[in-house]
């Protein structure tokens, strides 16, 4: 184990020998085991669905699942997710409904966003979980205003942003991170360290040792996790947390994982990576790392996990079919949602659409 590196659960499932598995109900140890596998199966049958032809894109986080799920998992409800767009696992853990994510995907009439974001940019105001944005790294000042506002009026909410390592070289990064310092904002900074910002190594695009040290030059605490490892990540995260809510400042969060899959439905791996480094990683993954540790504790086994598999199956199925059925948006709301009051320019605009679908469909009919 690299040093300095926070590990819990090695690769085998097996704890690491000094530490100590982190309290947690053995009920919400399969409900995380659950998320883990649904995102997991979510990722592998949308992607297919893009290549289908059915979505225009997708973006998924095979390999990346614990950093994501454990670190929400840390979180309370009061507490604000600022999503990069690969954590669907911690909004589907905040209560995100797969017939939601999916109406999103569609961009159909039942789509909170009305179609107006492309597919995999989600987001619910209820659960508080911020709206995914494509450029790299402007989330991360959102998640330090939030925070600042959160110290202001003296409430203990805490906001934690996922971001990753590319988007450390962004000026974004930097002015949040040495912000949220200054004036110690309960902000946690997780930077998923996947290895590759698209094409680009990590290694080719920061001189630093780690992600993690960083933190120095802005005189925060910073910590760097085996971000493959579930309880690992939700211990450090967990003592982030802590920290906010006590008014000591912001926490720069590196967890090392490895995106198994291509950047997104528009990459190509292949062109830049070896098969043998994907193959080194896959014997790190944290989803069958979890599930040795549960089976080893005698919380699982090998039917009930069959059983799962069926039932995510049959979930994802039923989410699909629901949502693929239901229609675009109403041309209405791109006029009805632009200010408070409607005002006589775009009434006007709204009529003239009206009048020409009305001679288009005349057309057709002729």
């Amino acid at each position: 184990m690299p040093e300095g590196l926070v590990r819990i659960l090695r690769p085998d499932g097996k704890v690491e020998k000094g530490q100590k598995v982190p309290s947690i109900n053995p009920k919400d140890l399969i409900h995380l085991y659950r998320v883990m596998l649904l995102n997991r199966r979510v990722d592998e049958r949308m992607t297919t669905l893009q290549r289908q032809g059915r979505i225009g894109f997708y973006i998924g986080s095979v390999g990346e699942e614990a950093a994501i799920i454990g670190s929400a998992f840390a979180l309370e409800e009061k507490d604000w997710i600022i999503p990069c767009y690969r954590e669907l696992g911690a909004a589907l853990l905040r209560g995100f409904s797969l017939f939601e994510f999916c109406c999103q995907l569609f961009g159909n009439a039942q789509d909170s966003i009305k179609g107006r974001q492309m597919p995999n940019h989600y987001a619910s105001a209820k659960l508080r979980f911020g709206s995914i944005s494509s450029p790299v790294g402007n989330q991360i000042p959102y998640a330090t205003g939030i925070g600042l506002a959160a110290r202001l009026r003296g409430t203990a909410e805490a906001v934690l942003v996922y971001f990753g390592e590319g988007a450390t070289s962004e000026g974004d990064f930097h002015v949040a991170v040495n912000f949220a310092g200054v004036y110690k904002t309960p902000t946690i900074f997780l930077c998923r360290n996947n290895q590759w910002a698209i094409s680009m190594p990590r290694e080719l695009q920061t001189a630093s040792k780690s992600i993690a040290i960083k933190a120095k030059a802005y005189g925060i605490e910073g910590v760097q996790v085996d971000g493959n490892d579930i309880f690992g990540v939700y211990s450090v995260t967990r003592e982030a947390v802590d920290r906010a809510r006590r008014g000591e400042g912001p926490t720069l969060i590196e967890a090392v994982t490895y995106r198994l899959g291509a950047h997104s439905t528009s990459d190509d791996p292949r062109a830049y990576r070896d098969d043998e480094e994907v193959e080194g990683w896959k014997e790190k993954d944290p989803l069958c790392r979890f599930k040795l540790y549960l089976m080893a504790e005698g919380h699982w086994g090998e039917e009930k996990d069959a059983y799962l598999e069926e039932e995510i199956k049959n979930e994802i199925q039923a989410a699909l079919k629901k949502s693929e059925r239901i229609g675009p948006p109403s041309i209405d709301t791109m006029f009805e949602d632009v200010l408070d009051r409607v005002p006589w320019h775009l009434k006007e605009q709204l009529e003239e659409l009206r009048r020409v679908q009305e001679l288009d469909a005349v057309q057709q009919e002729a």
